[in-house]
Parts: C-alpha cells; sequence; structure tokens
C-alpha cells in the first residue's frame, strides 16, 4: 500500500463527571480511516458498543489489501450493528453507541455516521461542519420549532435518533465531498461541542498547529468542565502545511468570541 501523505493525532479524556469512558477511537492515516464512537450513557455497557465498532474498524483494515471503500466501511458498520443488537437482546438492554467515520481516497472525504458525533472541515480558514447531528433537537431546528443556540439548553438535548445497536435495520448517513491537499479534518464526541461552539472550535484551529490541535481542544473543554467524555481525532497533510506562526493559547486567555477557557 502507498505510503499516506496524510497525519493525524487522537486524543480522549473521560471528563470531569463520568465514571468511565464510554467514547472509543480509531486513527489509522495509512489506510485513511479514522472513527470517532460515542457510547450512549445511560445505556448498558456503552463503553463495550464503542469499542467493539472501533475493534471491528481495525480488523476490517488489517485483513484489507485494497484501498477502502464507503461500500466496505458501511458493511463493517452493519457487521458491529448486529453483533450490538444481539448483545442487546441478551442483556435486555440497549448497548448502543454513535458513530462517525472519516474516509479519505485520492480526490474526495467521504463522511459516514449515525447519531451525533461529528466532522468538521477547515478550508481556507473557515470551518465547516459536515455532518448532521441525527437528534431531536437537530430536527426541531430543521423544522423551526427552535434556535440553534437553544439547542444545547433544551430537554431534549440527549435524545439522538439513530446509533448503532439501536436497532437491526441500521440507517446510516453517507455524504461525499471534495478533497484538497491543505483540507484539515476534526473528528469529535459531543463532548466536545457542548463545551466548545463551533466559531470557538475555529478560532483554535486556525491559532494552533495542526499537530498540537487534539490535546489543545480537550485542555480547553476540561477548562469548561467537560462533564462528558471528550475524544478528538485532527487529520492533516504535512506537505501542505507552510510556516504559519501558530501560538498555542493558555488556558486562562481571553478569546475573542464566546470563549472563556
Amino acid at each position: 500500500m502507498q505510503k499516506s501523505p496524510w497525519a493525524s493525532v487522537a486524543k480522549t479524556d473521560i471528563g470531569h463527571v463520568r465514571k468511565v469512558n464510554e467514547d472509543g477511537f480509531f486513527a489509522d492515516a495509512s489506510a485513511l480511516v479514522w472513527c470517532v464512537a460515542d457510547g450512549m450513557g445511560g445505556h448498558a455497557r456503552g463503553d463495550l458498543a464503542s469499542q467493539l465498532i472501533t475493534q471491528e474498524l481495525a480488523n476490517l483494515v488489517q485483513r484489507s489489501h485494497h484501498e477502502l471503500t464507503v461500500k466496505d466501511i458501511v458493511a463493517c458498520v452493519k457487521v458491529a450493528n448486529r453483533k450490538l443488537v444481539a448483545i442487546s437482546g441478551e442483556k435486555g438492554a440497549i448497548v448502543g453507541s454513535t458513530v462517525v467515520i472519516l474516509l479519505l481516497t485520492k480526490t474526495q472525504a467521504h463522511c459516514i455516521w449515525a447519531g451525533d458525533s461529528r466532522v468538521y472541515r477547515l478550508r481556507n480558514k473557515r470551518l465547516q461542519r459536515l455532518t448532521r447531528d441525527h437528534s431531536q433537537v437537530e430536527d426541531m431546528i430543521d423544522a423551526g420549532l427552535i434556535k440553534p443556540e437553544e439547542a444545547e439548553s433544551h430537554p431534549k438535548a440527549n435524545v439522538i435518533t439513530r446509533a448503532v445497536g439501536a436497532k437491526l435495520d441500521l440507517e446510516l448517513e453517507c455524504k461525499s465531498f471534495d478533497l484538497l491537499p491543505s483540507d484539515r479534518f476534526l473528528l469529535c464526541s459531543d463532548g466536545l461541542n457542548k463545551a466548545l461552539n463551533d466559531p470557538e472550535l475555529e478560532y483554535l484551529m486556525l491559532h494552533t498547529a495542526p499537530e498540537g490541535i487534539a490535546g489543545e481542544l480537550i485542555s480547553k473543554a476540561l477548562s469548561r468542565g467537560a462533564r462528558d467524555n471528550v475524544t478528538v481525532i485532527a487529520v492533516h497533510n504535512p506537505g501542505t502545511v507552510g510556516h504559519e506562526m501558530y501560538q498555542t493559547l493558555p488556558l486562562d486567555s481571553t478569546l475573542p468570541l464566546n470563549f472563556q477557557g
């Protein structure tokens, strides 16, 4: 397999409240595939669910002798789904997890997901969310029932509408985007975007070197009190990174927008 021009850094933290880290991640720059899975809190063994998904993906990469396709990824996640549904039946409770996967090919970036873990892309100094949350509040925003800024404090803020392991007929959403060598990507569990809003994420990505952004984002989320598990994967192409003067921002700095980390 040809050496990948892409690199990544992945980090996870339990946060300040949870007793177990139910997040899982898989990162393989050589195979051009990255994944974040967020076990469903309040259900039986959310950590088992996220770990099963990431392990299935690792197994797929290990046994594959060709460049992975979206079809390969979807089939892999559906295998994990069937296993989790069976485990749920044995336990009498849902053993489930969100999942978001980024797959890069020569000319495209592919996002495959179920739930509210996210993929962002930084291009031309603008951060864009490439995924849409499968959540009740996102549906309410789309229907015009609430404003985006009301979502996080809404009583239904934690209700997701799709998850691996929730039911046998898993509906994954897949979207493909054109790929530029200078693109940077961010995958995260909702523990990050619950602590930092999108403009803040953009600001930090613009002011932090690519290899340091995963740790920086988790540090900022923890400084905000991060009640949930927080997982971040940052993906970039080192060959396209210029000589920008990034300055890592201290935790007690007063930042623009709403950032008060």
